[in-house]
């Protein structure tokens, strides 16, 4: 399931990676990615955000994944020494939040190597439609 579009989308993280190495601040990496996704034509939005009903009411709190990539892809990037659960569970709720069924964790915070993790979701039946609008 996206595949290719995931190939295209690793092949700008490790050019930022290569480029940078491991250190640098998370938004530093945001804003390489973004530029290298843009230098490589690859569709994205950065930092749109998601609102969540509960009860037909919209609840306050907003989330932002650090990209959608190809309108298909949601993209959360990480600068840590380690990647934990929290981690996963931060991509597995903006996944099924934005109802895409796809998403890659990334962390640039490891010497030696880019650390990437790819997920896909089959429940996104859990939350209905209509709970959640994108900004």
């Amino acid at each position: 399931m996206y595949e290719d579009e995931g190939y295209k989308l690793m092949g700008a993280a490790f050019e930022v990676y290569n480029q940078l190495g491991y250190g640098m601040a998370e938004e530093v990496y945001q804003q390489c990615l973004a530029i290298e996704l843009e230098l490589r034509q690859i569709p994205y939005v950065a930092k749109r955000k998601l609102t969540m009903l509960y009860k037909d009411r919209l609840i306050e709190k907003t989330y932002e994944p650090d990209f959608f990539v190809f309108d298909a892809i949601v993209v959360e990037i990480k600068a840590v020494k380690e990647l934990v659960s929290e981690h996963e569970a931060q991509l597995f709720n903006y996944m099924r939040l934005s109802r895409q069924p796809v998403g890659y964790l990334m962390n640039f915070g490891q010497k030696g190597d880019l650390v990437w993790k790819r997920f896909i979701l089959t429940d996104l039946h859990i939350l209905p439609k209509n709970g959640v609008k994108e900004h």
